[in-house]
């Protein structure tokens, strides 16, 4: 299991830490200091397309209108900042973000992976 996150995002650390609880231990990729290989980069956009972009995020803000036109993939590799977050890649596949069907898939008694 991966787990691409911010080490200063909220989210990302409570996943992790329910990850950890549930006996499960993901290798993390922090996005800003690790980076996102283009490879998994390639993957993310073809699971998620457009919905691996955080426009809520403060990255987003501060493009301009052109910048957020840009095809996700560029962005999300010139601001791996950008991408919607925690990116969890698993055996079963990927998913994003740690709301509850997230949550339910990793920690209501799915088989623990490492």
């Amino acid at each position: 299991m991966r787990l691409f996150s911010l080490k200063s995002c909220d989210t990302c650390r409570k996943a992790l830490k329910s990850l950890a609880e549930a006996g499960y231990g993901p290798e993390v990729i922090d996005v800003r200091k690790d980076g996102v290989s283009e490879a998994d980069l390639t993957a993310i956009i073809a699971q998620f397309g457009d919905a691996a972009i955080n426009r809520a995020s403060t990255t987003w803000r501060g493009l301009s209108e052109a910048e957020k036109q840009t095809d996700p993939a560029v962005l999300l590799a010139a601001h791996p900042t950008l991408m919607k977050r925690p990116v969890i890649q698993s055996q079963d596949g990927w998913t994003i973000g740690w709301k509850p069907d997230v949550q339910a898939k990793y920690l209501d008694g799915v088989p623990k992976e490492t």
